[in-house]
């Protein structure tokens, strides 16, 4: 299952960036999570079908209304699914 792998940084914490990733994970049926990093960028891991996860990667790039996305570190990578749902995680620290 390919899957994809994003820190994205500019001005993405307190602006709804976890929940606007949520909806676009759900949007596009992919599974796998959301967090908020220590350094005030956001982390994300989904899984599921190519196109779709190009089409998160899109709107990952584009945020949601308030926020300002600097810069995406996007990761591919090919395995068994990990993820059953989407979570919004905890802060990693």
């Amino acid at each position: 299952m390919p899957r994809l792998h994003c820190l994205i940084r500019g001005r993405v914490q307190g602006v709804g960036f976890r929940y606007f990733a949520e909806r676009e994970a759900m949007r596009n049926g992919l599974n796998g999570w959301v967090r908020n990093c220590r350094g005030g960028a956001v982390e994300t891991e989904v899984e599921g079908p190519r196109e779709a996860l190009e089409k998160y990667l899109a709107q990952m790039r584009r945020g949601p209304a308030l926020s300002y996305v600097a810069d995406v570190d996007e990761e591919w990578e090919e395995g068994e699914a990990l993820h059953k749902d989407f979570q919004i995680r905890p802060t990693a620290y």
